[in-house]
């Protein structure tokens, strides 16, 4: 089958690969109608991981089931799905409790896996034609035949959620003002989710123009972090005053001022949008921080943060009492629920997407996406 294949920094390839296989009993194999590139494959895409070359991309997959293995039981061929970019296994401690994401049993001597990433396990990515799902009955989201809500359903595999699980993280509720930071898939995500959840007020703040004009477009208020200090700039707005929560799309590659909007030319300052958001969260908030952060990165702007430590305020932050939650999302805890909300018509996440593009466009749309140019704000694979 053909698949997308990392080849080295800055550089991926389409080129054929081993088709999937039936292994475990409780396996099937989905042909894949969308698949998505996702923020999260630019860290492996630009180097700043220990991402090996030849590893197949892509954990936001969707399609419909090829086969099926002889222990399956709620699915079936034909079945349209979609699967949680998390692959657990639905019975060991942490899947019990509903965190998927940290699941003990499908990455040996680490909580938690994922299809096509670096030190997530044995699973191969759905930037292909084919993809092995295994406990399937567990992993799989049943959706309606057809094609309708197509690029809606893609966003189920990880950015809805996660942004859904920003919002959670940080307990938005109705009536609160919340400052997003980070304006890609995931803080509009995250933004779009605080409204769903009676935000009255949520500032979106990132440099990229295009960006923040998909926030302003549902409804959000843009913060250009250019144009000054973005903490300063949403106090003037609220006569002194900060917001009630905060939420951190951003992660560890968060960019200064000025800074050249191009992945791999950004001016780095890993621990910014962390102290911003501690500053602009009112006394007794909440921080949620979906964010990516890392243990090691080897394009770290200094040896502190190749070893994923950063200078924070955590005075301030026990000063004003704020709590904070961190961690990739338990996307089973949501999915089904945002399912039902974009069949009924109370959300449209596809919004977000601004190219549909053929398997064989990936290496052409990594380098836009990556460059943050031609208006590439989110990206569906259609092999």
């Amino acid at each position: 089958m053909k698949a997308v294949v990392y080849k080295g920094p800055f550089e991926v390839a389409v080129e054929n690969v081993p088709d999937p296989e039936i292994k475990h009993p409780n396996d099937v194999i989905v042909k894949i109608t969308s698949t998505c590139i996702c923020g999260s494959d630019l860290h492996m895409y630009e180097g700043r991981t220990a991402a090996q070359p030849g590893i197949v991309f892509g954990h936001e997959n969707m399609g419909i089931i090829q086969e099926t293995g002889p222990a399956v039981r709620t699915l079936k061929e034909g079945d349209r799905v979609v699967m949680p970019f998390n692959v657990a296994c639905g019975f060991c401690k942490n899947c019990q409790r509903g965190f998927t994401g940290f699941c003990n049993t499908v990455n040996p001597g680490f909580a938690g896996g994922a299809y096509g990433y670096v030190a997530m396990g044995p699973w191969v990515g759905g930037q292909a034609e084919y993809l092995q799902v295994p406990f399937a009955d567990f992993n799989c989201l049943p959706l309606p035949a057809g094609t309708e809500w197509e690029s809606d359903f893609a966003m189920l595999a990880d950015i809805f959620p996660t942004g859904y699980h920003g919002a959670a993280l940080a307990d938005v509720s109705p009536g609160e003002s919340v400052a997003v930071f980070g304006a890609g898939p995931v803080g509009l995500m995250a933004a779009y989710s605080c409204m769903i959840r009676g935000a009255a007020e949520v500032y979106v703040i990132d440099h990229v123009i295009e960006r923040l004009e998909k926030a302003e477009a549902i409804g959000a208020i843009p913060i250009d972090f250019d144009n000054g200090d973005p903490v300063q700039q949403i106090k003037d707005r609220r006569g002194g005053q900060g917001v009630d929560k905060g939420i951190d799309a951003v992660g560890y590659q968060a960019a200064m001022a000025g800074s050249p909007a191009a992945g791999g030319e950004q001016h780095e300052a890993p621990n910014i949008v962390l102290n911003q958001a501690i500053e602009v969260v009112n006394p007794t908030g909440a921080l949620g921080i979906p964010g990516l952060y890392v243990p090691t990165d080897p394009g770290g702007v200094d040896e502190a943060s190749k070893r994923g430590s950063l200078a924070i305020n955590f005075g301030l932050l026990f000063e004003k009492g704020l709590r904070l939650g961190t961690g990739q999302c338990n996307v089973k805890s949501y999915n089904a629920y945002l399912r039902d909300m974009i069949i009924s018509g109370r959300a449209s996440p596809s919004f977000v997407v601004s190219h549909t593009v053929s398997l064989d466009e990936a290496p052409d749309a990594y380098t836009k996406f990556d460059q943050r140019i031609d208006g590439y704000t989110k990206v569906i694979l259609n092999p």
